[in-house]
C-alpha cells in the first residue's frame, strides 16, 4: 500500500511513503479539532496531491507531509523544480493600521546545487531577485484578505529543488495560494498564477528557461476565480497591443485550472476557517455620525481644484482633527482606530463618488486628461546625460553615466543557477528621499519599494537600449517631488536622459499610471460601475482601487505593472485600461519629442572613450612590462582600464578623452623605439656598449633605444667568460649583425661572433608587422625602411 500511495502522490521525494495511519500518528487521532497548543494533522491514507495540466506539462500541488506545524503548508512541483510555501498568521491582532503581511522568498543555494560564494559560504541578505519575487507574491495575495484583518501574517517560500528549466517564482505564487487556502487563515482565494511568453509569435504558458531567452514577452499573471485578474507584471520587447491583450486572456484561462486544482485539495482536506477575534472595520453608527459632521466640509475641499497636494492634505487633516474630537465626545467608549477609520471611510466615499457620479477629479481635470508636463535635458555640462521630467507635482531628475564593460552587474552564482541571468550592462537605480513628500526620515539604502520601482523603470527602458553598446550604462532616477506615478516619470525622464547622452535608443519610451474607482453591488460585491482615471495623483492611488502602470514606445508596450486593492477585476477593465494608457502614452511622447525627439548623434565631450590596441605577440612583453608593471603603471597614472580581448588585441577604456590622450602618450613612450626604427634582418649595424655585465654587454643600436644584451656566447668565435677578456669598454662601438627578434618575448637577437666567421649569404628582410598600433584594426604590412 505504501508504494501505491507514493505513486498516487506523484513524486516520492515530496510525499509520504509510510502513510498507513499507524505508527506515531496513531495515538493523536482522538484529539479534538480545536487550535490546541500542539496541533497534529490526523494521519491520512496518503498525502493529498492534485495535478494540473499546463500547456502539456504537469504541475503538481501537494500538502500534508512537510512543515505540519504551520497554519498552512504546500509543495508545488513542475518538472524537477519544487517549492515549499508555508503560511502562519497570529491569532492576536497586531498594533497596526494596515494588514501586516510579510512575504519572504529565498533562493536556497543547495536547491540549485551550489555553495554560496560569499566569505561565510552561507545564505546572507536577500538579493534583488528575491525581493522582487517576494513583492510579486505579496501583491498577488494581499488583495484577497478580508478588510480590517490586522493580524501578523507571514508567508515563507523555501526552494527545495531547482532544475534550471522551470522558474520557481511562479510555483511560489501558486504555493502561497495553496498554503493560505489549505490553512484556517481567513482568505478569499484561491488564486492561480502562470507566466506567459511569446516565442515566434506563439503564446507559451509557463515557458522553460530556454524558451524565455528567445521570448518577446515575460508576463506573470495572477488570476482569481471567475476569470478575474488580481496582479500583472510584464516586460516586453516592445510588443503590439493586440498580442499583449491576447497573452493576458490566455494566461487568465490557464490560472482557472490551477484554482480548480487548489479548490479540489481544499475539498479533500475539509478546511474550516478560524473565527477571528474581530475585524478592524469602522462601526456603522460612528460612520453615519461622521458623515453628518464632515461631509460638506470634505466635499468643499475635494471640489476646490486650486489646492495642491500639501494644501489639500492640510485642509483634510484640519477637518479630520475637528471631526475626531466631536466623535470622541459622542462615542467616549469607541476605540481610537474606530474613530479614525470612520473619518477615512467618509472622506474616501466622498472622493470616490465625485469621480463616479460627477466625473470630477480633485485637481479639476477630466478623467482622461494628463497633468501639465515639462521636460528639460542637458542640465549639467559634466554629466554624460541628464534630464528633468516634471508632470504636475511629480518631479524626477535622471542622469546617465557610462563606465567600462567591466563595471557591469555580475549576478551571484545562485541567481544565475536559479534564473539564468548573467552580467547586465544596463541598470536603473531609483531613489525616493523623504523630502519628496515633505517628510523627514533616515536616508538608508534601497528599501523594497525603491527597488521595485527602479526595476519597473529599468524594464521599461531595457528593450530600446542597443545590445552591443560599448559601455555599461547606469541611469539614476531621483524623485525630487512626488505626487503619484514617480516610477513612470522615471521611465520618461530616463528615456530623455539616454537620448541626451547620445545612446542610440531605438525609440523614445514614456509611461503613465491609470487608476480605477469602482462601485460594487451591496449584496454580491460584483462591480456595477467603474471609472478609469488617466495619470493618477497620489491621493487617487490611495483612495482608488488600482495602480496600473504601463510604459512603452509609440509602437508597443515595454513594461506593465498592475496592483489591485480589490480581490480581482474582470479582463474587460484591464483591456480598457491598456487602451486608455496607450492613448496617454502617445500624448506624453509627443510632448517629450518637442524637447528631444531623437538621440544626439554624438556622446558628450566629457564622456568616456574606448579604443582597441593591436599588440603583436613579439611586443607583448614590452607593452605589459615585467610582472605587468607597465600596465599597472598605465592604469594607476592615467585612470584607464585595459582588458585583453584576444591574443593580440587589447581594449582601453578611458573615463575622459584627456585620460585617453595621456594613455596614448604613455603607450607611445613605452613602445617608442619599436615604432621608429625598422631594422633589416641580416644587416650589420654599429652598436654602442652602454654597460658591461658578467653575462655579456648591453648595447644600443640607436640613441633612444632600450639597451639589449649581447651575450658572451655571441661576442667572439672563442669562448668568452667575461667581456673584459676581449678588452671591451663602455662607450666603445662594435659591429653586430641583426637576426630579428625572439618570437616569444620580442628581444633582439644580435651577434658579433658571426661577423668574425667566413661571410654568410645575405638573408631576406623582415616586414614591419610588429609595431603596436593604436586605434583599431591590425596594421597592414608595409615595406621596411632601410
Amino acid at each position: 500500500g505504501a508504494m501505491a500511495a507514493a505513486r498516487r502522490c506523484g513524486r516520492a521525494a515530496l510525499c509520504a511513503l509510510g502513510g498507513d495511519g499507524g505508527g506515531a500518528a496513531g495515538p493523536w487521532r482522538g484529539l479534538p479539532a480545536g487550535r490546541s497548543a500542539l496541533r497534529w494533522v490526523p494521519a491520512r491514507r496518503h498525502c493529498p496531491a492534485v495535478t494540473v495540466d499546463l500547456g502539456g506539462r504537469k504541475m503538481e500541488l501537494s500538502s500534508g507531509k512537510l512543515a505540519k506545524f504551520a497554519d498552512g503548508s504546500a509543495v508545488v512541483q513542475l518538472g524537477d523544480t519544487a517549492v515549499m510555501v508555508t503560511a502562519v498568521s497570529k491569532t492576536k491582532p497586531a498594533p497596526s493600521q494596515f494588514m501586516p503581511l510579510v512575504v519572504d522568498y529565498r533562493q536556497k543555494a543547495a536547491a540549485a546545487g551550489r555553495i554560496p560564494t560569499n566569505y561565510l559560504r552561507r545564505e546572507l541578505g536577500s538579493t534583488d531577485k528575491e525581493i522582487l519575487t517576494s513583492r510579486v507574491i505579496d501583491r498577488s495575495i494581499r488583495p484577497l484578505f478580508p478588510g480590517g484583518y490586522f493580524y501578523d501574517t507571514q508567508i515563507l517560500c523555501n526552494l527545495l529543488a531547482v532544475d534550471g528549466v522551470n522558474d520557481p517564482d511562479i510555483l511560489a505564487i501558486n504555493g502561497a495560494s495553496a498554503a493560505l487556502a489549505l490553512s484556517d487563515i481567513p482568505w478569499n482565494g484561491p488564486i492561480g498564477a502562470v507566466r506567459v511568453g511569446l516565442v515566434d509569435g506563439e503564446t507559451v504558458v509557463n515557458p522553460t528557461r530556454k524558451q524565455m531567452s528567445s521570448s518577446a514577452l515575460n508576463l506573470v499573471i495572477a488570476g482569481a476565480a471567475q476569470s478575474q485578474v488580481v496582479m500583472l507584471e510584464a516586460t516586453a520587447e516592445n510588443i503590439l497591443q493586440p498580442d499583449f491583450c491576447h497573452a493576458i486572456k490566455v494566461g487568465v484561462k490557464h490560472t482557472q485550472q490551477i484554482i480548480q486544482g487548489i479548490q479540489q485539495l481544499v475539498r479533500e482536506r475539509g478546511v474550516t476557517k478560524r473565527t477571528v477575534q474581530k475585524l478592524f472595520v469602522a462601526p456603522e453608527d460612528i460612520v453615519e455620525c461622521a458623515k453628518k459632521l464632515a461631509s460638506n466640509k470634505i466635499y468643499a475641499v475635494f471640489t476646490d481644484s486650486s489646492h495642491d497636494k500639501i494644501s489639500r492634505d492640510e485642509a483634510i487633516n484640519k477637518i479630520r482633527l475637528e471631526t475626531e474630537e466631536q466623535l470622541k465626545e459622542k462615542f467616549p467608549e469607541a476605540e481610537p482606530y474606530e474613530i479614525m477609520e470612520s473619518f477615512n471611510v467618509v472622506s474616501k466615499d466622498i472622493f470616490r463618488n465625485l469621480v463616479l457620479n460627477e466625473y470630477r477629479r480633485c485637481d479639476g481635470r477630466d478623467l482622461t486628461s494628463l497633468r501639465d508636463i515639462k521636460c528639460e535635458v542637458n542640465l549639467f555640462r559634466m554629466l554624460h546625460g541628464s534630464a528633468l521630467f516634471q508632470r504636475g507635482q511629480t518631479q524626477v531628475l535622471c542622469t546617465v553615466t557610462f563606465d567600462s564593460l567591466e563595471s557591469s552587474v555580475k549576478s551571484d552564482v545562485i541567481s544565475t543557477a536559479v534564473s539564468g541571468i548573467k552580467d547586465k550592462n544596463f541598470m536603473l537605480h531609483y531613489e525616493f528621499p523623504p523630502y519628496a513628500t515633505n517628510e523627514i526620515g533616515k536616508v538608508t539604502g534601497m528599501n523594497r519599494r525603491e527597488l521595485g520601482h527602479g526595476a519597473l523603470a529599468e524594464r521599461a527602458l531595457k528593450p530600446v537600449i542597443p545590445k552591443d553598446f560599448p559601455f555599461t550604462i547606469r541611469v539614476t532616477s531621483e524623485v525630487l517631488e512626488s505626487n503619484g506615478s514617480s516610477s513612470m516619470a522615471s521611465a520618461c525622464g530616463g528615456s530623455l536622459a539616454l537620448m541626451d547622452a547620445g545612446v542610440p535608443v531605438s525609440n523614445a519610451v514614456a509611461g503613465v499610471a491609470i487608476g480605477l474607482i469602482t462601485k460594487c453591488s451591496q449584496d454580491k460585491g460584483d462591480i456595477e460601475d467603474y471609472r478609469l482615471l488617466t495619470d493618477i495623483l497620489g491621493i487617487e492611488d490611495y483612495y482608488g482601487d488600482m495602480d496600473f502602470k504601463m510604459a512603452g514606445t509609440n509602437k508597443g508596450i515595454t513594461a506593465l505593472q498592475v496592483d489591485l486593492k480589490l480581490p480581482g477585476i474582470p479582463i474587460k477593465i484591464v483591456m480598457e485600461a491598456i487602451q486608455q494608457a496607450t492613448a496617454a502614452k502617445r500624448e506624453i511622447l509627443q510632448i517629450m519629442n518637442q524637447t528631444l525627439a531623437k538621440p544626439r548623434p554624438d556622446r558628450k565631450e566629457s564622456g568616456p572613450v574606448v579604443e582597441t590596441i593591436h599588440v603583436p605577440l613579439s611586443k607583448r612583453l614590452r607593452f605589459i612590462g615585467p610582472g605587468g608593471y607597465n600596465l599597472k603603471k598605465l592604469q594607476a597614472q592615467t585612470g584607464v582600464t585595459v582588458s585583453q580581448l584576444d591574443e593580440e588585441t587589447y581594449s582601453v577604456f578611458a573615463p575622459t578623452p584627456s585620460a585617453m590622450h595621456e594613455a596614448r602618450e604613455f603607450i607611445g613612450e613605452v613602445c617608442k623605439d619599436d615604432q621608429e626604427v625598422n631594422l633589416e634582418f641580416g644587416a650589420i649595424y654599429t652598436a654602442t656598449i652602454t654597460e658591461i655585465r658578467d653575462s655579456g654587454v648591453m648595447v644600443k643600436l640607436y640613441p633612444n633605444m632600450t639597451p639589449v644584451l649581447l651575450h658572451n656566447s655571441q661576442l667572439d668565435q672563442r669562448k668568452v667568460k667575461h667581456p673584459s677578456a676581449l678588452g671591451l669598454e663602455v662607450g666603445q662601438e662594435i659591429q653586430v649583425k641583426y637576426f630579428g627578434r625572439d618570437p616569444t618575448d620580442g628581444r633582439m637577437r644580435l651577434s658579433r661572433k658571426i661577423l668574425q666567421a667566413p661571410a654568410t649569404a645575405a638573408l631576406k628582410t623582415l616586414t614591419d608587422k610588429n609595431s603596436i598600433v593604436l586605434g583599431g584594426a591590425a596594421p597592414h604590412t608595409s615595406t621596411p625602411s632601410q
